[in-house]
């Protein structure tokens, strides 16, 4: 097979459970051209840890008329898709419009992956994403993404703590009050080290909080807002240990091979928690983040860094 297209919209955690499908292509087609196309600076992640040959943005309005009834395509996307031998898609088509301008443009061979994991059937969201691989007899046999990152030179803090203190839904989320007290707890440790903060354009007022609550309180740390992929997984590459939520940058923090505590809530770690080894799930018995206490967490960071 010479040329495939993977299209992956979603964010970055939908994005990281959709890469082991894209090795099982690499693997046992390994001399396909494969190129990925979806949302920047998400796509690129793919290109820099050599997941795709190529990467390209679906953010271009001459892309609309695909995802429309009855319209006129536009010449050159009608050439680009038609120049691959099989295209994969993740995109949401309940009405077949993307899948029948595919075929419009020339395209011959596609698969159509599921857009949203269901949770309900308690697999593993990669092994679901990578299911419609089967129709060409390839089988997913391992759900934990590796991904390796090179170097961006710049200046980073060694062998710290990452801390994530957000997630892409308010109830997945622990409490700001706690992280502020794991970050003094970490500073205050004999093993302790300095602390990666890692937000988002989500967390504008955490940071801010915690920022300040640190600062006050002489805890160090370095602050990673709003970093593109390939340099905060440069940076979380170089932590001893990462804590977090049920989110896209805990599955790339473990994607990185780092010791991971991540604190779930109303989702099930057994569909959504990263498959990697290293990766301990700390979860609320009834569902609610609140239930989760800071002796429960505490006692597990010191666990973590007594052992690392």
């Amino acid at each position: 097979m010479g040329k495939i297209l993977v299209i992956r919209g979603g964010a970055i955690g939908d994005f990281i459970l959709t890469l082991p499908a894209v090795s099982l292509l690499r693997r046992d087609l390994p001399g396909a051209c494969i190129e990925m196309l979806g949302y920047r600076p998400i796509v690129d992640l793919a290109d820099v840890a050599g997941f795709a040959d190529s990467v390209r943005s679906m953010e271009h309005g001459s892309l609309a008329g695909f995802f429309a009834p009855d319209t006129d395509l536009d010449n050159q996307w009608c050439d680009y898709f038609s120049g691959f031998d099989l295209v994969v898609s993740y995109l949401h088509d309940n009405n077949g419009y993307f899948r029948g301008n595919l075929e419009r443009a020339g395209v011959k061979a596609l698969l159509e992956g599921i857009s949203r994991v269901d949770p309900s059937t308690g697999e593993h969201a990669a092994c679901q994403l990578a299911r419609v691989l089967e129709n060409i007899a390839l089988f997913l046999d391992d759900p934990a993404p590796v991904i390796t990152l090179p170097s961006t030179g710049e200046a980073i803090i060694e062998n710290g703590v990452a801390i994530h203190p957000g997630s892409g839904g308010v109830a997945k989320n622990w409490r700001l009050e706690d992280w502020i007290r794991i970050g003094e707890a970490i500073a205050r440790h004999e093993n302790g080290s300095q602390i990666l903060l890692v937000t988002g354009e989500a967390e504008e007022e955490k940071h801010a909080e915690l920022s300040a609550a640190w600062c006050s309180s002489g805890v160090s740390f370095q602050h990673a807002h709003s970093w593109p992929l390939p340099r905060l997984g440069d940076a979380l590459s170089k932590c001893r240990l990462f804590l977090g939520h049920d989110s896209g940058i805990s599955h790339l923090a473990a994607a990185l091979g780092i010791p991971c505590l991540l604190l779930f809530g109303p989702t099930d770690p057994a569909v959504w928690a990263p498959a990697n080894t290293g990766v301990e799930v700390l979860r609320s018995e009834t569902g609610k983040m609140g239930d989760i206490t800071y002796r429960d967490v505490i006692s597990r960071v010191s666990a973590f860094l007594k052992c690392l």
